[in-house]
């Protein structure tokens, strides 16, 4: 905690008179206890004995509030030295670790969004247990004395799929108007708001728990400008959290988004954000004038210790010494500031979210890792000039016992990891349930089609031309590969000839090549969801095939759609990851060693841990292959593309594994590594380049 300066003699004139009318009440009924004992010293930060608590509740219940253009916490200013960790981007075994390395560096607070796709996967099926048990994780800050910022959207960015928003909203008709005051849609908030925010009600800080301010929203000056939305959504929180809750609104600091993104009701506290490195002082002078009068304490409720990074990109790194002085300003001025991240994590599952640049299909998908380069990486470590520069700060500002420094986590190189090829896409579309499979005229969207994260396979068929065809597909997010098959001829064989692959980003044609079928050709399209956009104006972004697909500039009719999800965070596997599922078409890989195919498959490995002393941290490396999705132990660890890069690993948390044999399973897209081998190493890797394929 932080102190600055005293409240007005005002206040302290108010203290007085309230200890003497105590005091003549109780000599009045006669009782002799020691009275300096139950009031807190007006030169001393003191907190009430719990026995006060009980007694009169009302008089001196917990309190956090805004007066005097300073936060105030029991009566006492409060400086917020705070850092944003999402439980959601660590394993719940890991939460304690890694809240206790946010300690070590200093904080008191912490901050966190809710995503909603996280806790209503399918609509009106609410889920709050796992890696999504928020209380819990609320209640673990609690533990550890931090106090909680609560991020509870619906909107929260963050580089997660579809900025927090679940994936069906994109398929309610009429379509839903997300962000702005359209009924249908606060309907659907309102019902997702009524499960969550009952929870959050006995953690606000006046009720005992460590919740001292809710935000709405999240940078909405950034997309819209829709005040009845805003004051909707204060309506629904205060309706929930009551009236002593601070409410709040965060928006980039100038004054458009500003304007746009601010409510001008008094109870509504606004907060900015802005670049590190800029003059903080002039931003929260700006600040001010959106805020009620004694009602602006500065705030950058995100101080950014790093940055993303997208696929084709060079990891983002920001300089140690430089990030630790922008944070001083604030600071050594009695100003707030919150670290965005103090801890970033991991976007494991299907769950990275994208961006886009000078339109719709200016398409960034971003890593598997959520590093951030923040001081404690991802891993959990803390032996690096960020930590150490940020905590020498930080440590002039909060005079309170800092936690012993935990040591660096263990990680061990289990060694390389034999693969084998189990199940290949045409096995993949054989063990489909039939009545899992919708057809219609035109493709479909994936979310129309009732799945939301992973893959989907377009079949249909065509009439061959001796001189090949010409496949054109004007819209497709994100990314599709074409096979074709002389399905009744090669249906004992399972063979897809691979025959090229158009994304989002770049829209080429595909040449079909020649065959000799002896009736229609079947013509396969994979696509895969790559992470939705989750800022901007094209967050509307459904998955799949969007648009009518052209065979030599005609359009091609009948459709089956396949959907090939695995499975996500919160979702059971839909298929068996055993190896007993090895087909003939497997063992005919493993003979002639066809790398070139390109065709997708699973491959499986094991690697054996001897005891649970020897279960650590390790990465799994990627380098020789090609694209896809990695499992271990059936847990979806994320997504790698080293041909494309920078990230080159996987990291595979120590609570997956277990004594015995682990499993690992990939999902491969191009092509496996020539020796057929994965290997797991110690530690992360970003130094993959991108080759010729153009991903923005």
């Amino acid at each position: 905690m932080a102190m600055t300066s005293w409240p007005s003699t005002g206040r302290q004139r108010r203290h007085h008179l309230i200890f003497v009318l105590l005091l003549v009440l109780l000599v009045a009924v006669g009782i002799c206890v020691p009275v300096f004992a139950l009031l807190p010293s007006l030169s001393s930060p003191q907190s009430l004995p719990p026995a006060l608590h009980r007694d009169d509740e009302k008089m001196i219940s917990p309190k956090f509030y805004i007066e005097d253009d300073m936060f105030w916490k029991d009566e006492n200013p409060f400086q917020i030295i705070g850092g944003d960790l999402h439980y959601f981007r660590v394993l719940p075994a890991y939460w304690e670790d890694r809240l206790l390395r946010a300690k070590a560096l200093g904080l008191n607070t912490i901050q966190m969004y809710v995503p909603w796709n996280l806790h209503e996967p399918k609509p009106g099926r609410m889920v709050f247990e796992g890696i999504a048990d928020l209380v819990s994780f609320i209640k673990l800050c609690q533990k550890l004395d931090f106090l909680v910022m609560l991020r509870a959207g619906p909107y929260i960015c963050g580089e997660w799929d579809l900025g927090g928003f679940p994936a069906w909203l994109l398929a309610v008709k009429p379509p839903l108007k997300l962000r702005t005051s359209d009924p249908a849609y606060l309907k659907l908030v309102e019902r997702w708001w009524d499960a969550l925010l009952p929870k959050v009600f006995p953690l606000l800080y006046s009720n005992g728990g460590p919740v001292i301010m809710v935000q709405i929203e999240n940078e909405y000056g950034s997309y819209g400008n829709d005040k009845a939305y805003l004051r909707n959504l204060v309506t629904m929180a205060r309706g929930h959290l009551g009236d002593d809750i601070i409410v709040y609104t965060t928006d980039g600091g100038t004054r458009e988004t500003l304007e746009k993104g601010t409510v001008s009701l008094s109870d509504v506290y606004s907060a900015v954000d802005f670049t590190t490195g800029d003059d903080p002082w002039p931003i929260f002078e700006l600040q001010k004038k959106f805020n009620a009068p004694g009602r602006s304490p500065p705030l950058s409720s995100e101080f950014y210790t790093g940055w993303l990074t997208h696929w084709g990109e060079k990891i983002a790194k920001t300089d140690a010494e430089f990030t630790a002085a922008s944070l001083e300003k604030i600071l050594s001025r009695n100003g707030s500031a919150v670290l965005y991240m103090v801890h970033g994590g991991t976007n494991f599952g299907f769950y990275n979210g994208a961006n886009t640049g000078c339109g719709e299909f200016d398409y960034k998908p971003d890593l598997t890792s959520y590093d951030y380069d923040a001081p404690i990486k991802e891993s959990g470590d803390i032996d690096n000039p960020k930590f150490q520069a940020l905590q020498k700060v930080i440590k002039k500002y909060n005079a309170a016992p800092h936690s012993v420094i935990p040591s660096n986590t263990q990680r061990k190189a289990y060694g390389p990891i034999k693969m084998q090829m189990t199940t290949s896409l045409f096995d993949l579309i054989s063990m489909t349930d039939p009545g899992d499979v919708i057809s219609s005229a035109n493709p479909i969207s994936m979310e129309s089609a009732g799945q939301m994260f992973g893959f989907i396979l377009y079949e249909s068929s065509y009439m061959a031309k001796k001189s090949g065809n010409i496949l054109k597909i004007p819209k497709v997010h994100d990314r599709a590969q074409v096979f074709i098959s002389c399905l009744s001829q090669d249906v004992n064989e399972g063979i897809l000839r691979y025959a090229g692959t158009t994304a989002r980003w770049n829209n080429q044609p595909v040449s079909l090549p020649t065959n000799e079928c002896t009736s229609n050709t079947s013509l396969f399209i994979l696509v895969e969801n790559m992470g939705r956009v989750n800022y901007g104006p094209y967050l509307f972004d459904e998955k799949g095939i969007l648009s009518s697909v052209y065979l030599d500039g005609q359009i091609l009719h009948g459709w089956k759609m396949i959907p090939i999800p695995f499975h996500n965070l919160n979702q059971l596997p839909t298929l068996s990851f055993e190896m007993q599922f090895t087909k003939k078409r497997s063992e005919k890989f493993e003979l002639i060693n066809d790398v070139g195919q390109k065709e997708p498959a699973m491959f499986s490995g094991e690697f054996s841990i001897s005891s649970v002393e020897q279960i650590k941290d390790t990465y799994l490396s990627f380098n020789g292959w090609g694209k896809g999705v990695a499992f271990v132990n059936k847990f979806n660890i994320g997504r790698y593309w080293p041909s494309v890069g920078p990230q080159c690993n996987l990291y595979v948390p120590a609570p997956l594994l277990k004594p015995g044999q682990n499993s690992v399973v990939i999902f491969e897209l191009e092509s496996p590594h020539l020796d057929l081998f994965l290997e797991s190493v110690d530690r992360e890797d970003f130094t993959c380049r991108p080759n010729d394929s153009k991903v923005k």
